[in-house]
């Protein structure tokens, strides 16, 4: 809950850390010169190889996805609500039995270690600090062996493990046998698409696992063995997941099961229907197909689908409070954030992590304080208008 005495004793203990901070200095930039998400984008950018930073910020193909992601949240008006107390703002919400202190989630995120070395346990940490709910890629059991890692978590499956009921049953004994309060299938990644500014840069995938290897004198990469190619006809040698293999993993587990990537209605029902417990509206930040909009215009459709049978979360191009705050109002009882906290984590390691997420966090309780909505329940539909 946020409170003036919150407010004064968070920015008294960023005003104490203020000489550790400003010694961290990267880029020329501090931790505390960091007004909002981009300006970590910005001294990211300066730490990054720039095929590195192409990959981060890249997307399909025209890349059409990603402009949309962003310039969709234009067109969404926030209508303030007059003279309702606003003293004390509460971003709590309950998400499958579980207490979250806010709306904001940490999404799967490939090849971290392009941004910085063990990104995924650098992740988990920051989340942990910050309690913060994690979908992780996985490889984090020695930051939660520490206690160091997120009390809720959710383990990502791209569908290999989903391949027949042998591996199903594997995935499933690990996830709960690590711990994890979920598990969160991403649909929408059966083939790896023509991401061009990959493939003009000659990028490696293999070194987003061990990192950009260092250039030459003359500035030149190691020739890549394995580089990204266009022209590859696609094929997969087993079957690709369908709605029968989300019924099968229902019937395994009592984790709550999210589906991620999807942009339809009918899927949205379909997914409530055979047992899912929530889904994402996802473009997969862009990075998929391209020309499939914007995933805030994606969301009432989506929405209207699940009926209020299952919650909506939704992710892509969330970098503001306010961009939180519509989506809210449009229906998600969630939003989960990948390119931001990449970003801090880039520029700051762990520490930019913990300050996206705090920046976020009270940009969104700033937001409903000014708009006249102190708790999640109180953003309806009608605070805000499309033009």
């Amino acid at each position: 809950m946020f409170t003036r005495r919150h407010a004064i004793h968070q920015f008294m203990a960023w005003a104490a850390a203020a000489p550790l901070a400003r010694a961290q200095q990267r880029g020329g930039a501090t931790l505390l010169d960091m007004a909002n998400v981009m300006d970590f984008a910005k001294v990211a950018k300066t730490k990054l190889d720039p095929i590195a930073w192409d990959y981060l910020e890249g997307g399909g193909e025209d890349e059409v996805s990603l402009h949309d992601n962003r310039a969709a949240f234009n067109r969404i008006v926030i209508r303030p609500k007059a003279l309702v107390d606003v003293h004390q703002i509460d971003l709590g919400i309950q998400l499958f039995g579980k207490k979250l202190e806010f709306p904001i989630l940490l999404d799967p995120a490939g090849g971290k270690n392009c941004f910085f070395m063990d990104g995924e346990n650098v992740v988990a940490r920051a989340a942990g600090k910050t309690k913060a709910l994690h979908i992780t890629n996985g490889g984090i059991q020695k930051t939660l062996a520490a206690g160091q890692g997120p009390a809720n978590w959710w383990q990502l499956t791209t569908g290999g493990d989903l391949r027949n009921t042998q591996t199903m049953k594997a995935f499933v004994k690990k996830a709960e046998t690590d711990g994890a309060s979920g598990i969160c299938f991403t649909v929408d990644i059966m083939y790896v698409s023509h991401r061009e500014r990959n493939i003009h840069n000659g990028l490696e995938r293999g070194w987003c696992e061990i990192g950009i290897p260092k250039r030459d004198a003359e500035g030149r990469l190691p020739e890549a063995k394995n580089p990204e190619r266009a022209g590859v006809f696609p094929s997969r040698p087993f079957p690709t997941p369908t709605w029968n293999s989300v019924k099968e993993l229902r019937s395994l587990t009592t984790l709550p099961i999210v589906i991620k990537g999807i942009l339809r209605g009918d899927d949205a029902a379909m997914a409530a229907e055979i047992g899912a417990s929530g889904v994402i509206v996802s473009n997969h930040g862009a990075r998929q197909l391209d020309h499939v909009g914007g995933t805030i215009e994606a969301l009432p459709e989506v929405v209207a689908g699940a009926a209020g049978k299952i919650p909506v979360l939704i992710d892509g191009g969330f970098r503001r409070g306010t961009d939180i705050f519509k989506a809210l109002a449009l229906g998600a009882k969630a939003v989960c954030v990948a390119r931001p906290y990449l970003y801090g984590m880039t520029a700051f390691g762990q520490e930019g992590v913990e300050r996206v997420i705090e920046l976020l966090r009270t940009e969104l309780a700033l937001d409903m304080g000014l708009a006249g909505t102190p708790t999640i329940p109180s953003i309806t539909r009608d605070m805000v208008r499309t033009r």
